[in-house]
């Protein structure tokens, strides 16, 4: 309840006091990107007053070139309009057609045939004395209705352009400033925000500063490549005014979205009545079209790349959050501030929802997001979250990253008790399922050879139940692709096992032990297999072990040959020969 409260007071006072923090926030954005030019003539010996003063006015000296040579444009575009509109309408009018026009004019019939049909002789007579009635304004009983217009008052239209511009001058003054004291005020902000975590903010800072300071740089050159571009593109397909709809183009880019589709609109509205037909309005759409294709799908993911970090859909809800607020100026700075939100959100833990809601990265881990589709029954989309794996990475890592950790979760959930024994035993068999089909799909990689002993050298048995043997047929699949022939024993009581064992004769015996319940399992199988095969080494497997391995191997009580694993590479590893070569290699040394 106090966070709603809170986020409810911080929501209003953002919107009534948005004539304050409106232009307070558009300083800073200027400020963050006119910093790096201010450092650049710093470090080549000018002041900082001049170097503010030179990057001021050059950003003031461009900007008025770009209104001169665009607002002469606008105010004759101003005065051709009504031409323009006459020309759509008549494009429009013949777009109907004469067949919607015959339509149209049965319709009419029928509808007044109707009307006479249902009419009634009384109100037929109502209607011929109404036609006879003086007209509005013909005799002093009926005056005619006059409604007074005023004037337009020049001051008015003033007004209306000398807010936009007292804006900008209330942020260029503020951005001034903030150039100027950026160090004081960057001090007073940490040591306002950190609660004496200097490192934390300072990390947050410091990422927030380089994600906007990224994401303007290359939305700039993004936006001023595809103004340009456009601009000559109408240029040369001959639509009036292409200076100008480049330059809106570039500009109105910056709104997520719904920029460049405005964008568009007008030109080819004024394409469409320049030119006869509809050819040069559909190319003059098209170039709008093929240009944000090719810069939203191919240039920005390349710039841009994962310096931004926001989803997709978080940049769309926080523009229309922004713009409810705040506006049109809420557009531009709706992924600045999300941004900042989102960085927020990653390095204080409280406010950790933010990353989540704002963030592009996976909010649930692959292990998490395959077992939680298993508990949903939805063993499709749990296949194609192994399959999309496969495709980037090897088997052993596929086993070792996603699957185990995945049944080691349902282990700890059945363990609390939060997952009943008929969807366990749902998952364990899905997963059996996808590791035969995942192990018959796996081309042999290079290095890998094929099983030439006849004997059985590893068996591997689970110590628990139905999970233990499922990572157990999977560390088999994997040994038989590093030439050891291996086999798996399936869940039964210990004695039955103990039986398959004796009578596989392997080298080695490996117990398939998942948390949290395996250690006490995993000591009793281990005891009575070093009681039954004394010459047999022993591997205990205890997967997703987090615990002190010393301790752990202390409390199965170990033999001196026997070793302690907690992953499959190690595993492989050890039985490739690899840490025996290596450990042989140590002790010669």
């Amino acid at each position: 309840m106090f966070g709603i409260v809170t986020a409810v007071v911080v929501i209003a006072a953002l919107y009534f006091a948005r004539v304050v923090f409106i232009p307070l926030a558009l300083a800073i954005l200027v400020a963050v990107v006119l910093t790096p030019a201010v450092s650049f003539l710093e470090k080549a010996k000018l002041g900082r007053g001049i170097a503010i003063f030179v990057v001021v006015a050059g950003v003031v000296g461009l900007a008025g070139l770009v209104g001169w040579t665009v607002l002469p444009q606008f105010a004759d575009l101003t005065y051709q309009v009504p031409s323009y509109e006459k020309a759509i309408q008549d494009k429009v009018d013949t777009l109907k057609g004469s067949t919607t026009q015959r339509l149209g004019d049965a319709s009419d019939s029928v509808n007044a045939l109707e009307k006479d049909l249902s009419s009634s002789p009384a109100k037929a007579a109502s209607g011929e004395v109404a036609s006879r009635a003086p007209a509005p304004g013909s005799s002093p009983a009926r005056p005619l209705s006059v409604q007074m217009v005023p004037a337009a008052n020049p001051l008015e239209s003033v007004a209306g352009l000398l807010g936009p511009v007292a804006t900008g001058l209330i942020v260029l003054v503020f951005a001034v400033f903030i150039l100027a004291g950026r160090e004081d005020l960057r001090n007073r902000l940490i040591q306002l925000t950190s609660g004496g975590r200097l490192t934390l903010m300072t990390q947050a800072m410091a990422e927030a500063w380089s994600r906007i300071n990224h994401y303007l740089f290359m939305q700039m050159l993004v936006n001023a490549f595809y103004g340009v571009a456009t601009g000559i593109a109408l240029h040369f397909l001959g639509v009036p005014k292409a200076a100008l709809w480049g330059f809106s183009a570039g500009l109105l880019r910056y709104l997520p979205y719904i920029g460049w589709p405005t964008a568009a609109l007008m030109p080819s509205a004024l394409a469409l009545a320049v030119f006869p037909g509809w050819t040069h309005a559909i190319i003059t759409a098209g170039i709008f079209i093929v240009l944000e294709m090719i810069l939203a799908n191919g240039v920005e993911p390349l710039l841009y790349g994962a310096h931004v970090g926001l989803a997709p859909l978080a940049i769309l809800v926080s523009a229309v959050f922004w713009a409810l607020i705040w506006g049109f100026p809420g557009l531009l700075l709706a992924t600045p501030m999300s941004v900042c939100l989102m960085v927020v959100g990653r390095y204080v833990p409280s406010l950790g929802f933010l990353n989540i809601l704002l963030g592009n990265e996976q909010a649930m881990e692959l292990p998490a997001q395959y077992y939680q589709r298993l508990l949903a029954g939805d063993e499709s989309e749990a296949r194609q979250i192994l399959e999309a794996c496969a495709r980037q990475s090897s088997l052993e890592d596929l086993y070792s990253s996603v699957v185990i950790p995945a049944l080691a979760l349902s282990e700890e959930d059945g363990h609390r008790n939060d997952v009943d024994e008929e969807t366990r035993s749902f998952i364990n068999s899905s997963t059996r399922e996808f590791a035969e089909e995942l192990a018959a799909a796996y081309p042999v990689e290079p290095g890998e050879a094929a099983v030439s002993s006849e004997r059985v050298q590893v068996v591997c048995i689970p110590a628990r139940d139905e999970a233990d043997e499922v990572v157990a047929m999977m560390l088999c699949q994997l040994l038989e692709r590093h030439d050891v022939k291996a086999q798996s024993v399936a869940t039964a009581n210990v004695a039955e096992m103990l039986t398959q064992v004796a009578e596989l004769r392997p080298e080695t015996v490996c117990i398939s032990a998942l948390p949290p319940l395996a250690m006490n399992h995993t000591r009793a199988l281990y005891g009575k297999l070093r009681t039954q095969f004394p010459d047999v080494a022993i591997v205990v497997c205890l997967w997703q072990m987090e615990s002190d391995r010393d301790k752990s191997a202390s409390l199965l009580k170990l033999g001196g040959r026997d070793r302690l694993f907690a992953t499959l590479p190690e595993v492989l590893r050890h039985f490739s020969g690899k840490e025996i070569a290596v450990e042989a290699e140590v002790a010669r040394l």
